[in-house]
């Protein structure tokens, strides 16, 4: 029998997308983290332990917790963010809620026990608007 669990977690970040009409002015979200996982459960009944699943996720959102994520070649919010000595979130790619996911995933996906055999995580950067990503093995 495969079970499905999942966990949520929550973060405080500003960022802006150079470029945008819309988002390209420095504005934050109070954002929302979904990981669930779904496998065989082992010898102890679970999927995958929630404490482990927080040992692995925490640290990943102290970084980017209350931090500015700065794009890469956003020069402008990087000297900003630097002269000022603000928390800063500086990773090789956009800020979009897709590339977070993609991003967060590829930190978890390693981590997972052998008997979890997807994993899917979504990142909702407003109430009404989310990016997910999943990975199967």
């Amino acid at each position: 029998m495969e079970v499905t669990i999942s966990k949520e977690f929550r973060w405080e970040m500003g960022h802006r997308l150079p470029g945008h009409p819309l988002c390209g002015s420095p504005h934050g979200h109070s954002y929302r983290l979904i990981v669930e996982v779904t496998g065989e459960p082992d010898a102890s009944g679970m999927v995958m332990d929630y404490g482990l699943m927080s040992e692995v996720v925490k640290p990943i959102i102290q970084q980017l917790d209350h931090s500015f994520f700065v794009d890469p070649d956003d020069k402008i919010m990087a000297e900003v963010i630097d002269k000022n000595g603000f928390k800063k979130c500086a990773l090789p790619f956009r800020s979009t809620a897709e590339n977070i996911a993609a991003w967060i995933l590829e930190q978890i996906a390693p981590t997972l026990p052998e008997n979890v055999r997807e994993a899917v995580v979504t990142v909702c950067e407003t109430e009404r608007t989310s990016a997910t990503v999943v990975f199967t093995r």
